[in-house]
C-alpha cells in the first residue's frame, strides 16, 4: 500500500525524492493511517483544485485496501 502511495505521488511532484509515507499502527476503528509528505513547493500539485487529485489519490487508495480487505486513511501532511 506505502508503495502504491509513493508511486501515485512521485508522479505528480517536481521533486519526487521528498515524497515520504508513513504509517501509523491500526486504531481501535480497524483503520490504518497513511501520512503522504511532500515538498512545501509540491503541495499545491498533491492537492490539486479545490482537491481534486487529493480525493482522486484517496479513491484509488481505498479500492486497493478494499481489494484487500484493510481500512484506511490517507492524510496529506
Amino acid at each position: 500500500m506505502e508503495e502504491l502511495l509513493v508511486s501515485i505521488a512521485q508522479g505528480l511532484v517536481d521533486e519526487p525524492s521528498a515524497v515520504t509515507v508513513t504509517t501509523d499502527p491500526v486504531n481501535d476503528e480497524g483503520i490504518t493511517v497513511f501520512h503522504l509528505h511532500v515538498a512545501a513547493d509540491d503541495m499545491g500539485r498533491v492537492i490539486g483544485k479545490q482537491g481534486r487529485i487529493a480525493k482522486a489519490i484517496r479513491t484509488v487508495m481505498r479500492a486497493t485496501a478494499n481489494r484487500k480487505d484493510m481500512k484506511i486513511q490517507v492524510e496529506i501532511d
